[in-house]
């Protein structure tokens, strides 16, 4: 398992404490450091089974200060999967990639029923 991460993030923090206390082995990956390339965010885009969008982090200053909400409408996929790969900070964290999905962001429900 993969758990790409930013340690500064708090909900990251959270997120890989509850993976400790549960035992769960992964292998840990800075966002930052090793950003995902287009070509994996591609791949795990298609796991997850979300729309594309659920991978940008909305809530980021960066994503507002490029004001991606209006133009990611008119942007093509392959743009939009360009421009993820350019920044982690871009990127919807915590994620975890398994064999067979992609959980992104922490929610305690969801990662309870993929993981335990």
């Amino acid at each position: 398992m993969l758990f790409v991460q930013y340690p500064k993030c708090s909900t990251c923090r959270k997120a890989k404490a509850w993976l400790d206390d549960r035992g769960i082995d992964y292998v840990d990956r800075h966002i930052v450091e090793d950003n995902p390339t287009a070509e994996e965010l591609r791949t795990w885009n298609e796991m997850s089974g979300l729309p594309l969008r659920r991978f940008f982090n909305t809530s980021g200053m960066l994503y507002r200060d490029m004001q991606l909400k209006d133009k990611l409408p008119d942007m093509s996929e392959n743009e939009q999967l360009d421009l993820l790969a350019s920044n982690g900070m871009l990127v919807k964290r915590p994620l975890v990639i398994l064999d067979d999905a992609v959980l992104v962001g922490f929610r305690e429900k969801e990662w309870e029923a993929a993981l335990l």
